[in-house]
């Protein structure tokens, strides 16, 4: 873990290759203040596949803006090949939302 924002509602990951994510839980939920998001990870953990990272209320969410979470790759230089799954709904440990090929 690289970074959860104070607000908790966007965590950055780094993997042992040096590929870094964003997880940003929806779109303007930075206005929320943290209110309805809750952060199980600091900067400096290790974590693995299914580890829980975040919580949030997605009835609050949703009065916020969009519940759509984008999951950015910030590092992009590092990428030789990216192939996005377009799904609706994540299930922790089993869904495989990108495959990334390194260069």
């Amino acid at each position: 873990v690289v970074q959860v924002f104070p607000t908790k509602h966007a965590v950055g990951l780094r993997s042992d290759e040096g590929l870094e994510i964003l997880i940003h839980v929806g779109i303007d939920t930075v206005h929320m203040h943290g209110e309805g998001f809750e952060a199980y990870v600091k900067a400096g953990d290790r974590v693995k596949v299914g580890d829980l990272l975040l919580s949030f209320d997605l009835a609050l969410v949703q009065q916020s803006g969009s519940p759509l979470t984008p999951v950015v790759i910030t590092n992009g230089d590092v990428v030789d090949e990216c192939h996005r799954e377009h799904i609706e709904q994540a299930e922790r440990g089993s869904t495989v939302l990108m495959k990334v090929k390194l260069k």
